[in-house]
């Protein structure tokens, strides 16, 4: 499963570097220098550089040249991307990596989503109530986003109090709704 870790924006400066809408939770690894990165196929049509008859084409990976964060936003330099007009060729491109290059986190208690992503959401009874569609990111906790077997879909607070148990192995969430939570 490719799991998107950044979407390369505007070009900063003339130099080939752009900034980069940040997707992940750890930054400084996965943008380190010489970091190769692999761009979503099909995110961006080819873009015309400014030589006539030239079109410059999303290569398939980025190698990180240089990477840091500016008045907020990272910035990055790849190899190869030497001007501004190549690297405004980038703009909307998504910058990915594989699940399986990704280390599970050391706490027990930690997920990453796409470690949740498609279990089986079962009561403390057992009782099947659908499976795990996404994780959203809220400002107070995460959501889990269920996606119920009649095709609606509900959340639920990714707390301990409501979700006691997630089991990995067993392919499943155990949660305890409080009344009236997933009819909302």
């Amino acid at each position: 499963m490719q799991l998107v870790i950044g979407r390369i924006g505007k070009p900063h400066g003339v130099r080939g570097e752009v900034t980069v809408e940040v997707r992940t939770d750890e930054p400084e690894a996965r943008f380190a220098p010489g970091s190769v990165l692999r761009t979503e196929p099909g995110a961006v049509p080819p873009a015309p550089v400014n030589e006539p008859g030239v079109v410059f084409r999303v290569p398939a990976e980025l190698t990180i040249e240089e990477s840091r964060f500016h008045q907020g936003r990272m910035l990055v330099a790849f190899d190869g991307i030497l001007d501004r007009n190549t690297a405004e060729a980038l703009r909307g491109t998504l910058l990915v990596v594989d699940s399986a290059d990704v280390e599970p986190p050391e706490d027990p208690e930690e997920f990453h989503d796409h470690q949740l992503v498609g279990l089986a959401v079962v009561t403390l009874a057992g009782e099947r109530l659908g499976e795990v569609a996404r994780i959203d990111h809220a400002p107070s906790s995460d959501l889990l986003v269920l996606r119920r077997p009649e095709g609606r879909t509900a959340l639920i607070p990714f707390v301990r109090a409501i979700v006691p148990e997630v089991d990995l192995a067993g392919g499943r969430v155990v949660v305890d709704p409080p009344a009236g939570l997933l009819d909302l």
